[in-house]
């Protein structure tokens, strides 16, 4: 077992980073540029490259390649950080432990950032009739499928909640227009967006105005408070919450979240997630922390959020290394980016504290916060990978 003393007294620490989406990058990041070789930080995740939500959407559209989006975590070179490919099999809380199938893992401080498990197969007919957008193996698929699809009734709708990344299904009904309308059939075609929020994004209610004006504009139709429970392939229809069926042509779903399988049997989870203090990020077991999609902390399901969580997290951790107090604490505050279509991108800011009504505010939509979101993505490529993205062309 690692020693468990203050930096400097014995030996390195060992720190346990499981998934490396959003959290487990930048919880990486900030110990290796903290600590560098002075601590050991094992990250694993079962997946051998990164890939942005947003960047699934720009396949799936054919905006662009695959191969273009992949963030390989070979390149992950970072001090003090050993990147394992591997499934986890097991965790202990209690005494830090994970077995996977790289063999089994000690850790003096554990962080779980293992995200949200999709099942599209909890969806009745969903595998057999429609399509998912979320995994990036769902998006990147859906990427043929428009390329053939001839026009007609196309339904985008969320199956269950939570859900992760609340504007995506509206970015895909916005997006979905232009890409018919670049093609020419718009006009001998429909878009219906199915969600369960009384509006696109509660927290914001000026990302909602623009968006149901939106929607107005392109001819989008919005039907707010429901859910699809289930698809009929034979009769291509799918069925409503509230017991009425719509039909289709093209169904993109939002499938089933739940905690990975293996979060549930560690007993960390209480109402399907992992509760944590809202202010540092720590579960109840000690010297465990848990951020981003797989914990109940309150806020939405998104990247941006889970890269904030990680900050104070990281914070905690060095604390606990250093053997001194922290005093960093979760303000609850996120940005996102959200596609209008048309080459224009909004930035929403949102803050949700325990206690208190989230707020929110939105800014453009406009064609320069469209770079500014490249500049988003790019910024942490470089930061968590040492390298440029987009990749600078070659000669």
């Amino acid at each position: 077992m690692p020693g468990t003393t203050p930096l400097g007294y014995l030996a390195a620490m060992r720190i346990l980073v499981l998934g490396a989406g959003f959290g487990g990058l930048e919880v990486t990041t900030r110990l290796s540029e903290e600590f560098g070789d002075d601590v050991e930080v094992v990250l694993i995740d079962q997946n051998d490259d990164f890939v942005f939500g947003f960047s699934k959407l720009d396949v799936m559209f054919g905006r662009h390649i695959p191969s273009a989006v992949r963030h390989p975590y070979r390149d992950l070179v970072k001090p003090g950080v050993r990147f394992v490919q591997s499934t986890v099999r097991s965790i202990d809380p209690v005494v830090k432990r994970v077995d996977t199938d790289a063999g089994a893992f000690e850790a003096d401080i554990l962080v779980v950032a293992l995200g949200a498990d999709l099942h599209p197969d909890a969806t009745p007919g969903l595998v057999e009739g429609g399509h998912e957008f979320y995994t990036v193996a769902g998006a990147f698929a859906l990427r043929e499928v428009l390329a053939s699809f001839e026009g007609g009734r196309v339904i985008v709708a969320v199956t269950s909640v939570p859900f992760k990344c609340p504007p995506a299904p509206s970015e895909t009904a916005l997006l979905m227009h232009d890409f018919l309308t670049d093609r020419g059939l718009r006009e001998g075609s429909e878009i219906a967006l199915v969600m369960p929020l009384p509006v696109p994004i509660p927290p914001s209610p000026a990302a909602s105005k623009a968006l149901l004006v939106a929607f107005a504009e392109r001819g989008i139709d919005w039907h707010p408070g429901r859910l699809v429970s289930g698809l009929d392939p034979a009769r291509k229809v799918a069925v409503l919450s509230d017991g009425n069926d719509m039909p289709y042509d093209l169904f993109l779903g939002v499938p089933v979240h739940r905690a990975p399988v293996v979060v549930e049997q560690s007993g960390l989870t209480v109402d399907g997630w992992i509760p944590v203090n809202p202010l540092t990020l720590e579960t109840s077991f000690p010297g465990v922390f848990s951020v981003g999609d797989v914990t109940s902390v309150g806020t939405p399901k998104a990247g941006v959020f889970a890269e904030g969580q990680a900050a104070v997290a990281a914070d905690g951790i060095g604390a606990l290394v250093s053997g001194i107090s922290s005093s960093t604490q979760y303000d609850g505050h996120g940005m996102c980016y959200l596609e209008f279509g048309e080459d224009e991108v909004a930035r929403v800011d949102v803050t949700f504290r325990s206690g208190q009504n989230p707020t929110g505010d939105m800014e453009g939509p406009s064609s320069a916060l469209a770079a500014d979101k490249v500049k988003f993505g790019a910024d942490r490529i470089q930061r968590w990978f040492g390298r440029s993205w987009p990749a600078p062309p070659t000669a």
